[in-house]
């Protein structure tokens, strides 16, 4: 606004001086005229460019897809201090993502010196409606403890990796690490990811999605964490968003204290 009003008064100064003889003595310049058509012009390209340079700025994303999440994990890698919680079915989407970043820090750490993961996955060693078989009637859930063990080793696995790198990062010496996962109660219905603090992913599971490992077995309900949109807020953002950032912080760090620790890992503290 202040390039604008500035334009146009020299435009105006200057064309005033063409035809007014003491303005024009006044500012002794021979090239009235021609000084205030190139006003003229500078401010009609202003006034275009900012405008181009307006219709042309991307709108922060409201919504991503979960198989965009690479980019945020890259993002977050890029800070000094590196924090990234989870809450959701097994983490795997995330894991995949983590796993190659991590690995890259053995060779290169960049700027990073300290990363801190945090994974709340359902407890699967109690009786669920989701994940579960679904009955012969095609409605019911039936619980399927042979399934629910099937995920509970898969999400062992991913933890294990996961803190086996971070111990390596850590005995090197040039990063500190800690990848950790826990066991909230309840089904997988929320997913939920949080960028050192600053930017919050979520979405709703399906948790009616089914599967059939094999054509001779039955159906299971089993949400596909790839398919979940995930909605996007940031401290950045509008007041809202950063109210919302602060809440899900708060709520995923009180879920952590009270969550249990996976038998796996309590038999490592033993």
């Amino acid at each position: 606004m202040f390039t604008r009003i500035l334009l146009m008064t020299i435009f105006v100064t200057e064309v005033t001086a063409q035809f007014v003889k003491p303005v024009g003595d006044a500012l002794q310049d021979k090239a009235y005229l021609g000084g205030a058509l190139l006003s003229l012009v500078g401010y009609v390209l202003y006034d275009t460019v900012k405008d181009l340079a307006a219709s042309l700025r991307l709108p922060a994303r409201a919504q991503v897809a979960s198989r965009e999440l690479g980019s945020f994990v890259s993002e977050a890698f890029r800070a000094r201090t590196v924090e990234i919680r989870f809450l959701g079915y097994t983490g795997e989407t995330l894991y995949n993502e983590l796993y190659h970043r991590l690995e890259e820090l053995l060779d290169d750490p960049g700027p990073t010196r300290h990363v801190s993961v945090r994974v709340l996955i359902p407890d699967f060693g109690q009786p669920m409606i989701v994940p579960s078989r679904v009955a012969e009637d095609g409605v019911t859930p039936v619980d399927d403890p042979d399934y629910r063990k099937r995920l509970e080793l898969k999400c062992q696995e991913y933890d294990q990796t996961l803190s086996g790198i971070a111990e390596r990062l850590t005995t090197a010496g040039r990063v500190t690490a800690e990848c950790e996962y826990r066991l909230y109660p309840g089904i997988p219905r929320d997913k939920i990811c949080i960028f050192n603090r600053e930017q919050v992913l979520h979405g709703l599971y399906d948790v009616a999605a089914r599967t059939v490992q094999r054509s001779s077995d039955p159906e299971f309900y089993d949400p596909k964490g790839y398919r979940t949109d995930l909605n996007v807020w940031s401290r950045e953002g509008s007041e809202d968003s950063k109210t919302v950032v602060a809440t899900w912080n708060k709520h995923l760090d009180d879920l952590w204290n009270l969550a249990a620790r996976p038998y796996w890992r309590q038999r490592r503290a033993a």
